[in-house]
């Protein structure tokens, strides 16, 4: 999981969406509980930011360089599954500053 360290180096802000009372938003928020420490430690100065709602379903969005954003659905994942998806969005984040 040595992706986990460099996702400062190309994503500028990461957003979990949530409702905190839905069943289908359950592994997301054990995501965030089991997960959040890592990530912050090993990214200091990325924003990681915690969105709850009522009645949202889960999601997770990382924001780019030049504003580009991507979502992914997280709606029925597990906590390995949330883990791949964010682990794609880092790998995305290359691919855009590469454009770039």
């Amino acid at each position: 999981m040595a992706w986990r360290g460099q996702l400062s180096r190309y994503i500028k802000e990461i957003r979990f969406l949530f409702s905190p009372n839905s069943p289908s938003s359950a592994s997301t928020k054990s995501f965030i509980e089991n997960h959040y420490k890592d990530l912050k430690t090993k990214n200091p100065r990325l924003p990681i930011l915690i969105r709850e709602a009522t009645g949202i379903e889960p999601q997770l969005w990382a924001r780019y360089d030049m504003g580009v954003e991507q979502g992914v659905r997280l709606e029925g994942l597990s906590e390995e599954q949330i883990s791949k998806a964010l682990e794609d969005l880092s790998k995305g984040g290359a691919a855009v500053s590469l454009k770039g």
